[in-house]
């Protein structure tokens, strides 16, 4: 595979940081299908770097399900799964939801922050805006939980969409702006439960239009699988 342009690699990233954002984004684009093997040298010549960070960011990708390396042969792109994805986004569900209900119980005050950010989210469908308002509340609810082992969760999980997860996914900020309505309404009421709810049935939507966007993409190999019904 000829060496694809960076596209905008973030400069703050690691080298290891911005190889695995890179091989992401080439998976995402359809350069690189399941089963293919992962272009180590094209990799480092596309980011002007050596292949030691190529090799730390397989082996962060391998972790995170990307890709599977095998001995003395390489790096190989693991297949998508509709379920994975849904899983992913159920994952982000619970930490979310945990997080809100100990930030209820630690440090209430955090919802005037919460709402000072859907103020400002309602005005804006500005792709950027949204990301980073978004960000800012979900940051707000981790640090309100005053529990450093959800920092250790979340660092440790990466997102499947390499860039701006609102410009790329169609229905995304309609989707996201509900969900944090909703949550912010339950977290003002002291409703840890709902709010739990609300970030599960707001994780859940994103994942479905994650998968539809992968279907879309063709990363799928079979039939789309049946819309999840209510249990």
């Amino acid at each position: 595979m000829a060496a694809a342009p960076a596209r905008d690699i973030p400069p703050r990233l690691t080298s290891g940081e911005q190889a695995a954002l890179y091989i992401r984004r080439l998976v995402f684009d359809g350069d690189l299908k399941p089963g293919d093997r992962v272009p180590q040298d094209s990799v480092a010549a596309a980011l002007g770097m050596s292949r030691i960070p190529v090799r730390e960011a397989l082996i962060a990708l391998e972790r995170e399900g990307w890709v599977t390396i095998e001995t003395h042969r390489g790096a190989f792109v693991n297949g998508f799964d509709r379920q994975a994805v849904r899983d992913h986004y159920a994952l982000f569900a619970l930490i979310y939801g945990f997080a809100a209900r100990l930030a209820l119980q630690r440090n209430p005050a955090v919802v005037a922050q919460l709402y000072a950010l859907l103020r400002e989210l309602n005005t804006s469908d500005d792709p950027s805006d949204v990301a980073r308002l978004a960000i800012g509340f979900h940051r707000a609810l981790i640090e309100a939980a005053d529990a450093p082992r959800l920092k250790v969760l979340l660092g440790a999980m990466s997102g499947l969409i390499p860039g701006n997860f609102f410009q790329l996914v169609p229905g995304s900020i309609e989707s996201e702006k509900k969900g944090l309505a909703e949550i912010g309404r339950a977290m003002k009421k002291g409703d840890a439960d709902r709010a739990v709810r609300g970030y599960e049935d707001m994780l859940r939507h994103q994942g479905d239009l994650v998968v539809k966007l992968f279907e879309r993409r063709g990363f799928f190999d079979t039939q789309p699988l049946a819309e999840p019904g209510p249990a």
